[in-house]
């Protein structure tokens, strides 16, 4: 069977990066893949004192005892005015002329910390593509769709069916070198500004990047690497969020960008299905049709929330992160940059491929975001219906105080009758409930001044129980009321088979 060599980046390479303004700017275990260069050390220079010609070496007393007999007067003398006079001044030593600081010390002082470039983090995956026939796509495209098949498609949902089939069976290839062009990048993502919104173009950034690694068994690769500033402005010296192409060598799907964070500022990190579009991941079947084959929509005006936060927030960081895996998010991508302001992505790599490492990815990606920026504040947007983010977004404001400055939460089960899933407050009850907001339609969030951490929007009724909520049957709890911990058996039912039917496709 004939392949053809792919590197498919455009859907994973994120597109974050930070500045290494000190040496915890960078998590520890990721240190290892950044190259400085070896930088040798000059030898200190000894001002010489300034020369005079007319001044004349001072005179040494020769006669015995003169020196001792006058510190004893000088004692004596000092001692007469008090006990507060410090110790070295009968010394004669003027100690307060001492511990200068000196090299590091002196730019921590000044606040001047020594800038040593962009890190920017690269991931994505190497793949073959074998030639699979129309016939034999379809009937794996099937496989993924309930009570339809692509044949009873309308032809645009047919082709897309067999396009997203394509991408899920391919064959990862390991051990393999991927380098990667680097330019200034005019424009990304739509959000009403010129350029898309949520970064600049800089002056310069033209380089070329060889990753320092092979990829993994399953193609995969992912590390921040330095590289040189080259006409960027440096991170300790702006605030701006900067902007690069990227394109991968050899293979022109391999394109994204790349944005350039500075340590300090605020960044939401934004969940995509059923809060950025209309997923319905919690009706199996609407689902897969909503992600394999029918056009991506956006959810109401959500849209319009986000472009009036990048046009009203200065330096606002969008970064999108699905569970959808890697292989298959070239829709989201596309769907994003067309419709959102433009940001970086975070998608989950082929190495968590099963049920129990599912459940955990988004914590894993959230906690090196936080991780990589320790300065920076998170606005953190999702819905209920992921019980994985019910879970991990209250957990990242118990895990970073102080960097998590709103978590707003679409009530799907309030919005959407055909959720029937229940959501777990709990985590939320030792959170400052100023902090958070569940909400119904995008419009609550308005007028909601979150750079300065308003995060509630008051006309906006909140029920949070801290406990297992929106269960069938009114058996919910309620102020007051027992907490069913073991929801009924028809509802665990459903759960079971929601989670057979996305364990191949994320959520």
């Amino acid at each position: 069977m004939r392949t053809t060599m792919r590197v498919k980046v455009s859907l994973a390479i994120v597109l974050t990066a930070l500045t290494l303004t000190s040496a915890n700017a960078v998590p520890r275990d990721l240190q290892d893949v950044l190259h400085p260069a070896n930088i040798a050390e000059e030898p200190p220079l000894i001002t010489p004192a300034p020369a005079s010609p007319n001044w004349l070496p001072t005179k040494t007393l020769k006669r015995r005892g003169i020196i001792s007999d006058v510190t004893a007067d000088t004692n004596s003398i000092l001692s007469g005015l008090g006990s507060d006079i410090p110790s070295y001044v009968a010394s004669g030593v003027p100690n307060f002329f001492q511990d200068f600081p000196t090299g590091d010390k002196v730019q921590s002082s000044l606040g001047l910390d020594e800038d040593q470039g962009w890190n920017l983090r690269f991931h994505g995956n190497v793949y073959k593509q074998p030639n699979i026939n129309e016939s034999k796509l379809d009937d794996l495209a099937n496989i993924f769709l309930i009570d339809t098949s692509v044949e009873s498609l309308p032809p645009p949902q047919a082709s897309q069916a067999r396009n997203l089939t394509s991408e899920i069976f391919v064959l990862q290839q390991d051990n393999q070198n991927v380098t990667f062009q680097l330019a200034p990048a005019p424009t990304a993502g739509a959000s009403g500004e010129q350029g898309g919104g949520g970064a600049v173009t800089p002056s310069g950034g033209n380089q070329t990047i060889k990753f320092p690694d092979p990829t993994t068994v399953e193609g995969d690769f992912d590390g921040f690497v330095q590289i040189d500033n080259n006409g960027l402005s440096a991170g300790n010296t702006t605030s701006n969020i900067q902007r690069l192409n990227v394109y991968t060598q050899g293979d022109i799907n391999g394109n994204a960008t790349a944005y350039l964070v500075p340590e300090s500022g605020l960044t939401v990190i934004s969940d995509i299905d059923d809060i950025l579009r209309i997923t319905k991941i919690y009706q199996p079947k609407e689902g897969l049709l909503n992600s394999f084959a029918r056009p991506f929509v956006p959810w109401m005006n959500m849209p319009d929330i986000y472009a009036n936060w990048s046009r009203s927030i200065p330096n606002f960081h969008f970064h999108y992160l699905t569970t959808t895996p890697e292989q298959i998010t070239r829709n989201y991508m596309d769907f994003i940059y067309k419709t959102y302001p433009g940001g970086s992505f975070d998608t989950r790599p082929l190495n968590f491929s099963d049920v129990s490492a599912t459940l955990s990815i988004r914590k894993f990606l959230l906690e090196k975001i936080f991780q990589t920026y320790p300065k920076r504040k998170f606005v953190l947007v999702a819905d209920t219906s992921n019980p994985d983010v019910m879970r991990d977004y209250p957990a990242m404001a118990t895990e970073f105080p102080g960097q998590v400055q709103c978590i707003f939460l679409r009530n799907t089960s309030e919005t959407d009758p055909g959720d029937k899933f229940p959501y777990d407050t709990s985590g939320f009850k030792d959170l400052d409930n100023s902090t958070y907001m569940f909400f119904d339609v995008p419009d609550d969030l308005t007028h909601l001044d979150i750079v300065n951490g308003q995060c509630v929007n008051s006309t906006i009724k909140q029920t949070v129980t801290f406990s297992t909520q929106g269960l069938p049957f009114g058996l919910s709890k309620s102020a007051g009321a027992p907490n069913f911990g073991v929801p009924p058996m028809t509802w665990v039912a459903a759960a079971a088979l929601g989670a057979v039917v996305w364990m191949g496709l994320g959520m």
